[in-house]
Formats: structure tokens, sequence, C-alpha cells
């Protein structure tokens, strides 16, 4: 029985180019807002495009941080997207104006310090020993990337009983160094969209889902 997925409706996010490079892969995919539904699916999908802060408005209009919170200490995966992986973070700076984010990982998103901005187009990735959502790919393969705000240095949350492993983080360059990907159990994200990202995109969300059998 192939897995469940739900594609999570918070206003924002390309939600049907998502639907479509998932269900590709021959899964039931669920385009919705529903607490029930998105708590009980395999896995969630959390897209996002736009402003942090509005990204941010939409997801707490729908209860999305609890969703996130409760699949995460259930161990039940999460995939953020774009935005949707910057939220995931303990805040984000526009335009001078600090908004707080779910806090699954510490560190801040702020505007990239390239000469050139937005970042668009495609890039390469570097990504550490040990990846699942990379497995299997040249380490020239290049991933489609549109934004202008990113996390530019990761900050490890202390684990008080030493057990925890500590998150596969990926980065990219354009200008200086950000976060690109990050794999920490349950919860992945990337900060490309892979549902623009060809057949390189297509693979690693063929990875990401072989991780939910």
């Amino acid at each position: 029985m192939s897995p469940s997925i739900v594609v999570l409706d918070y206003g924002s996010g390309n939600l049907r180019s998502a639907e479509r490079a998932i269900a590709r892969h021959g899964v039931e995919v669920t385009v919705t807002a529903d607490w029930d539904t998105a708590l009980a699916a395999d896995g969630l999908v959390v897209p996002g495009v736009g402003a942090f802060a509005a990204c941010m408005a939409g997801l707490r209009a729908i209860r999305g941080e609890q969703i996130i919170g409760r699949r995460l200490a259930g161990g039940r995966p999460v995939l953020g997207i774009c935005v949707g992986m910057q939220i995931l973070f303990g805040e984000g700076v526009e335009h001078g104006v600090t908004t707080a984010g779910c806090d699954e990982w510490p560190g801040t998103v702020e505007r990239l310090d390239a000469p050139v901005l937005p970042h668009m187009g495609w890039n390469t990735v570097d990504a550490p020993e040990g990846t699942v959502l990379f497995q299997g790919m040249d380490p020239a393969t290049r991933f489609y990337f549109v934004h202008s705000y990113g996390v530019r240095r990761w900050e490890l949350r202390p684990d008080p009983t030493g057990h925890l492993k500590p998150p596969l983080v990926t980065w990219a360059e354009h200008g200086d160094r950000f976060v690109a990907a990050v794999e920490n159990g349950p919860l992945c994200a990337t900060q490309f969209h892979p549902e623009k990202s060809g057949d390189a995109g297509a693979q690693l969300l063929k990875n990401w889902l072989s991780t939910l059998s």
C-alpha cells in the first residue's frame, strides 16, 4: 500500500505543483488544511512562497505550527519547501521586522549577502556524508532556487542527553553560503524547489518518499 501524503494548504505555496510532482511517484496526495487529515497522513509537505511573516500568519491561522509539532513529537515525517523550510527556524527578519517561526531549529532567516537578488535559477549544493535526500546524485546536480532570504549561519541546539544525532545540513552558495537543505530525523526541508527541479527534484522526492515506508 502506497503512503498517503498531505500538502498543507495554509494560503501560501505552489500547492498544485507540489501535489503533481509527488503524485507522479504513485502515491496518494491530498491538498488540505484539515487538522485530522494532516496529522494522520504518512507524510506532510509544507510548501511556501513569499514573505516569512505572511507565511507564518497563514500557518498559525490553521494551527499549522501545532500540526508540525505534533507530527514531529510522534516521529511522523514532515518536508518543508522554500519558505516552508524557512518557517521551521526560530525567526525571520524582513525589512527590520522580526517574526517568530516554528522554532524546530534555532537560527535566523535573513537577507542573503549577494550582489544580485533574488537568487533565481539553477545551482549546485554541497551535501554531507550520510545524506538520504541526495543519495545517488552526482555532486554536480543542480536544483532550482527562487529566494532572497535564507539561513546563513547554522546554530546547533544543545542535546542534554547526548543521544540525538546532529542534523545533516546541505549548503549552497550565492554571494555567501546559505542552508540549502536539512535532514533531521522525521523533519526534512529544502530551500530550493524540488517540484521545479526536473529529474533531480523528482529523485529527491523519491528519496524522501522512500523513508516513509
